[in-house]
């Protein structure tokens, strides 16, 4: 009997996307024997969530452009509220919902996932460079399968919050579409998908019309130029994915009908 291809599913923390649809979707899939791993992120709700204790989100740009949060510790323990409390508690309660056996974790969880706290990170604000060093942020460096394919033999559905350990025990903030995208090469998932509140990667974004349809990895390069904001995160951990193993990359709109099924039969932006 072959065993099912994995698909890594990444729900984006931003408005719009619709986490019912995805659930109902999910839960077809797995009756038809699919097997899946969800890793989401939770950035809205934890920018409320910080608005709401008084400790407002403070973003940093990188010199190469890319934005992140910064991630003080008191930040950090909101992160942690709202993404592996919240959002992770809805997100599995939301499929038991629908009768999916989902096992909530974080990659603090058994180690799933160790990463590097970064010792300093350099922040540019007003063209000034900054070293910013009290930054509870890290970057993946191992992930155990073996943890997460016991729980997919044993017929869960990982639900995958993006916390990582570092290699002293401290829990971590990571960028989820790169722990997508680890969690995915560990696996050796057939495929990645990145649901977010767009169709996918365009050339003249925010013009629908020119969506991408298909992208070589050889082209990688040129899609990181186009890529606004966070798409650059997302081009990134596509490019990590496919150079870690996985099948195809395909970044895909979280708002539609049957997100997953739709993005599966080729709609949005596919890498490979």
């Amino acid at each position: 009997m072959m065993t099912q291809q994995i698909i890594v599913v990444k729900l984006g923390g931003t408005e719009g996307v619709d986490f019912s649809a995805i659930c109902q979707d999910a839960a077809e899939l797995l009756k038809s024997g699919q097997r899946l791993v969800f890793v989401h992120g939770g950035s809205a709700e934890a920018n409320a969530l910080g608005e709401a204790l008084g400790t407002p989100p403070k973003f940093i740009t990188s010199p190469s452009g890319y934005t992140s949060r910064y991630t003080d510790r008191k930040t950090l323990e909101v992160f942690l509220m709202a993404v592996n409390g919240k959002v992770n508690s809805l997100l599995t309660e939301q499929l038991h919902g629908l009768g999916i056996n989902a096992f909530g974790l974080s990659g603090m969880d058994g180690k799933l996932m160790v990463a590097t706290r970064k010792d300093a990170i350099q922040s540019v604000e007003n063209g000034k460079r900054k070293m910013i060093r009290d930054d509870y942020t890290g970057k993946i460096e191992t992930v155990n399968s073996e943890l997460l394919l016991a729980l997919l033999n044993m017929g869960f559905l990982p639900v995958i919050a993006p916390v990582a350990v570092s290699q002293n025990g401290e829990a971590l903030n990571v960028d989820a579409d790169r722990a997508a995208a680890m969690v995915a090469a560990a696996l050796k998932a057939e495929t990645l998908l990145l649901l977010t509140a767009v169709p996918g990667l365009m050339e003249k974004f925010p013009d629908e019309s020119t969506l991408i349809r298909q992208i070589p990895q050889s082209k990688l390069v040129s899609a990181l130029e186009m890529a606004q904001g966070r798409m650059k995160k997302k081009v990134l951990g596509a490019e990590e994915a496919l150079q870690g193993g996985v099948g195809r990359v395909i970044i895909a709109d979280g708002r539609v009908e049957k997100p997953i099924s739709n993005a599966m039969s080729g709609n949005g932006t596919i890498i490979q």
